[in-house]
């Protein structure tokens, strides 16, 4: 089995990270089997060169300025100072710190037609039936569950998931936070960091799941600030596309696994003929 998982890995061209079972050929292990695979929402399992995401920024200025009378800017201020632009509100008093100031603010921001923005991804929506279905996918967004549910609507995916797990979920930490990953375990019922798989189009969030120990997948290599190339020393695959998933994990793959499986070493029988 060591064979056959070090010749995988050399085939999709897997990066070997220290700290992992497997992290260097000095050290080199058999990794636990996934047992669950977290894939994050905007700009991840959809790409649409930002827009929905530029609804979602403006929208979030347009609650800053209209609703609470801050100057133009100070959303971007407050997300950059605190990690989220409403853990900024809650930390400077703009939003009161109760359910419904929360819920209200967050219902508004999201408030978008989701499905003008977005249509179905035929592509998607097989990749995903195509997954071993004994490894539960969760969806782990830094967004809300509803927004997320609308989004999975709008692709046509929604019955490959779990659940859900939101900012909400996570007691509004930013998602690079420890705290947000283990409560994503916890979610998920995980006790075992390595046998969580995690894709993301966050270089921060990456580095996040590095830490606590996941296995990561960089979806995406143009930032959206920069504009330019990205890239990840703590993820094991960078990808330009969630499409691509497939080619690096042929092994989460039903019919791609059955081929592994049947490929794999046996003894040669003994030659009867004489």
């Amino acid at each position: 089995k060591l064979y056959l998982q070090h010749r995988h890995d050399n085939k999709v061209g897997r990066r070997l990270l220290h700290g992992y079972s497997c992290g260097s050929l000095d050290a080199y292990g058999l990794r636990p089997k996934p047992k669950a695979i977290f894939f994050d929402c905007d700009d991840c399992l959809y790409f649409d060169d930002w827009n929905t995401a530029s609804h979602l920024t403006e929208k979030i200025e347009q609650f800053c300025v209209e609703r609470k009378g801050l100057p133009r800017g100070e959303a971007y201020k407050l997300y950059k100072q605190h990690g989220t632009a409403l853990r900024g509100l809650l930390a400077e008093k703009h939003v009161e710190h109760s359910e419904e100031a929360i819920d209200e603010y967050l219902e508004e921001v999201h408030d978008l037609p989701i499905h003008e923005l977005l249509g179905p991804d035929v592509e998607l929506q097989r990749m995903l039936s195509e997954m071993d279905p004994s490894i539960p996918k969760y969806i782990f967004t830094a967004s809300v569950r509803h927004h997320a549910e609308r989004c999975l609507q709008a692709l046509g995916i929604h019955e490959h998931f779990e659940d859900i797990i939101d900012v909400k979920a996570c007691n509004l930490c930013t998602k690079h936070s420890d705290e947000a990953f283990q409560a994503a375990m916890r979610i998920a019922g995980v006790d075992e960091p390595e046998a969580c798989i995690f894709l993301d189009d966050s270089v921060k969030n990456i580095e996040a799941a590095r830490r606590i120990g996941w296995r990561s997948i960089l979806v995406g290599r143009i930032g959206r600030d920069c504009g330019t190339r990205i890239s990840s020393e703590h993820s094991e695959h960078e990808i330009d596309r969630i499409h691509e998933f497939r080619n690096i994990y042929p092994e989460l793959f039903e019919k791609e696994s059955r081929m592994h499986r049947s490929t794999s070493f046996k003894p040669k029988e003994a030659d009867t003929k004489t």
